[in-house]
């Protein structure tokens, strides 16, 4: 299982820095993780400001 952002996402960044595996990409309007290369750490969750990354 992956984690996903969701549009609540703010664009502030904080997730992609805190990903051991960069698997958080700046997208169009949000951030986005690339869920083949995510290993499920919630690292980015526990950073995010306003819980935008979620288990899928």
């Amino acid at each position: 299982m992956a984690y996903v952002i969701n549009d609540s996402c703010i664009s502030c960044g904080a997730c992609e820095a805190e990903c051991p595996v960069s698997a958080i990409t700046a997208g169009d309007s949000i951030y986005v993780i690339d869920e083949s290369a995510c290993i499920d750490c919630g690292a980015c969750a526990n950073v995010c400001p306003v819980d935008a990354p979620q288990a899928k």
